[in-house]
């Protein structure tokens, strides 16, 4: 048995979960998901925790039951707790300012870069260098955050650019100087 997908789900008082079929919708303070899965594994809810279970011990189905057990798990958090990506940008004049509901970052380029919140992804801006996204998908708030990344990436000389918080950016040495070969 894969040692993920044994592990119970606990699902913690003011998230509700509902199973139909295939289809699992869990709700809680942070918002709503739905999520379909195989219909070869099996998922189910006894009192407060949820459990995973596959038919037989076939390949492809014990990646699934890992990987339905987590992102089960994944739904539940998001709802209770939420996902967070923290981005920072380094450049001189690079900057971000939340306008509205709207992102609008000064990236070195003759024009503002300007993105829009979503419904399920907020955006913060604690500091004029640093953009927090979170919401309660994990999937999407990893995507938005890559989306944003994505309008001016690192760059490997200066690191100017906008990076993951916990990233940490490989540097080149630059042209050496004239007369630095022997």
């Amino acid at each position: 048995m894969s040692r993920i997908g044994r592990m119970p789900i606990a699902v913690p008082a003011g998230v509700e979960v509902k199973l139909d079929g295939h289809e699992v919708s869990v709700k809680g303070p942070k918002g709503a998901l739905t999520q379909s899965f195989s219909p070869e594994i099996g998922i189910a809810l006894e009192k407060s925790t949820l459990s995973v279970t596959r038919e037989s011990d076939e390949p492809r189905l014990r990646s699934l039951h890992g990987l339905t057990r987590a992102l089960l798990a994944n739904m539940v958090h998001g709802v209770t707790d939420g996902f967070t990506r923290t981005l920072e940008i380094n450049g001189v004049g690079y900057r971000a300012q939340k306008q509205g509901s709207t992102l609008v970052m000064n990236l070195g380029y003759s024009h503002q870069v300007v993105v829009a919140e979503t419904d399920t992804i907020k955006i913060a801006v604690p500091a004029p260098n640093q953009i927090v996204i979170s919401g309660p998908d994990k999937q999407a708030v990893g995507q938005f955050a890559a989306d944003v990344r994505a309008k001016r990436p690192p760059e490997p000389y200066k690191g100017k650019g906008i990076k993951y918080a916990e990233e940490h950016i490989r540097r080149k040495e630059g042209k050496a100087g004239k007369g630095a070969k022997k």
